[in-house]
């Protein structure tokens, strides 16, 4: 059997999945299509830091494709690709590596897989390779360019191809978040599906710099085992796609949780408060002001509105949420989590591990400076304010008690005063602050490109605790009623 083209840039996995139960093509034909568009671009782009090796991809798709022909199905993704962040832990005989972006967990060896990951290849689905992230996702040197890694280099964005000089971190050119590599993955058609993880905006950004849909579920929610995290308060695993309806398929894998409602796409029952976009603006020092951006972001802003008020949604803008500089602490407990609780965590997690300490991470990038830090990143301050950070963790948690109670209390005042389930705001904003700092989930939505370099960009959505299915609802209905993703133009 032939197996008909598909266009690796636009084709979703719900398309895909037809593709497999009407019979006109199969994992194995699928996953050449991939590996033929990765060779075609990843020399560009460095989305990956690990591919999987091809003939362990090969035989993996050519047994699920043999489950299928007897009748077993494991889920809805069955045979269809994803790649993983490199924060998931694989087992090391599947061929890939962990490192977190850093030289310094080169090495490292397991034999079990990540909750996750293993949930994952229990659903069906085929790991493609780990993809390029933010080194320790951003948890080394403080302006650090996203997407870039030690260990992996810098991930660039599809539609910019280069960073500008002398880019800020958030940038118009700037790939977007430690969750850079997945999102490249996905636009660049080299998976349909991916993995990332957010702390605050490592998801939504890098999704959004990508015309993606994506989800960082509610806090706590999953099993973040054998899974790098910069702290246990505000990340949280979640899936990146090219359209709503793969969100929502790979989100029931993760979250056990049927998603398949009747009025999925409706607008009824979602009420959406829109936040002013002229009070939700990025700082000059992280995005570099150009000619007609802001305005664009702004004209296209209330587009959107106005097509989805025509389209039936219920909505008020603007709503009045306060600025992020009302919440206290929302970097300092970070320190304390990455020494005392993840980072610890992680390191166990591995059977073999060439560091045992954030102390032994500092030393290892000052005993290989040259390879672990280049310039421009010729430093480490965040690594050694983590690894001086000895607050009494009792101290600690009344911070992050604060912090949380005053962060729901704004959020849940927003949504009870405006009478909304949903609160909305442009990505290039600190509105997803609040989400991390609640502990409340958050979902992206593309909106367009920008006119000067084709770079994407979206808002993003959050809801109370739990109520992932309303942000599933919100962007499915949303996707129907707004002009599709942006692709990106390999060609050029």
């Amino acid at each position: 059997m032939s197996s008909p083209p598909f266009n690796v840039l636009s084709t979703n996995a719900v398309d895909l999945q037809r593709l497999l139960v009407e019979g006109k093509t199969t994992s194995v034909q699928v996953v050449q299509q991939y590996f033929a568009q990765i060779d075609r671009h990843e020399h560009e782009l460095n989305a990956f830091i690990s591919p999987a090796p091809r003939d362990k991809v090969l035989r993996v798709a050519t047994a699920l494709d043999e489950e299928r022909q007897k009748g077993h199905v494991r889920s809805p993704l069955h045979g269809i690709p994803i790649v993983l962040k490199d924060c998931f832990i694989t087992a090391s005989s599947l061929g890939m590596s962990t490192t977190a972006g850093s030289l310094a967990f080169v090495g490292s060896t397991t034999s079990k897989n990540s909750a996750i990951a293993q949930l994952l290849i229990d659903a069906g689905l085929i790991i493609l390779g780990k993809t390029n992230m933010t080194e320790f996702a951003g948890m080394k040197m403080t302006m650090m360019m996203p997407g870039w890694s030690s260990h992996g280099g810098q991930t660039l964005s599809p539609y910019v191809r280069q960073i500008e000089e002398n880019e800020t971190i958030l940038g118009h050119s700037a790939p977007g978040g430690s969750s850079t590599g997945s999102a490249v993955a996905v636009s660049a058609g080299f998976s349909p599906l991916a993995m990332g993880t957010e702390t605050i905006g490592s998801i939504i950004t890098p999704s959004s710099r990508n015309g993606l849909y994506a989800l960082k579920p509610t806090i706590g929610v999953q099993d973040a085992s054998g899974l790098y995290t910069m702290t246990d308060f505000y990340d949280s695993p979640g899936p990146m796609a090219k359209c709503a309806a793969d969100v929502r398929a790979l989100t029931s894998i993760l979250l056990r949780r049927d998603f398949s409602s009747s009025n999925m796409g409706s607008w009824a029952g979602l009420s959406v408060g829109f936040v002013d976009q002229k009070l939700w603006t990025l700082p000059a020092e992280l995005c570099r002001p150009h000619e007609g951006t802001e305005e664009q972001l702004a004209e296209d802003y209330v587009k959107v509105i106005e097509a989805l008020k025509k389209h039936g949604c219920s909505l008020k803008y603007p709503v009045d949420v306060p600025d992020a500089s009302v919440l206290p602490n929302v970097i300092s407990l970070a320190h304390w989590d990455f020494k005392h609780m993840t980072v610890p965590k992680f390191i166990a997690a591995f059977d073999n591990c060439p560091v045992g300490s954030v102390e032994d991470i500092v030393a290892f990038n000052e005993a290989n400076r040259d390879r672990a830090m280049p310039p421009p990143y010729t430093e480490q301050n965040d690594l050694e304010k983590a690894m001086n950070s000895n607050d009494d963790p009792e101290h600690m948690q009344k911070i992050k008690d604060e912090l949380r109670k005053t962060a729901r209390q704004i959020l849940d005042r927003a949504f009870e005063d405006n009478g909304v389930n949903l609160l909305v705001g442009p990505v290039d904003s600190g509105f997803c602050i609040h989400a991390s700092a609640a502990g409340y989930p958050v979902a992206t939505l593309p909106v367009g490109q920008l006119r000067y370099n084709g770079r994407p960009f979206g808002m993003v959505a959050t809801a109370r605790r739990d109520e992932e299915e309303v942000l599933l609802r919100f962007q499915a209905a949303y996707e129907a009623a707004w002009n599709p993703r942006p692709l990106p133009d390999l060609a050029r």
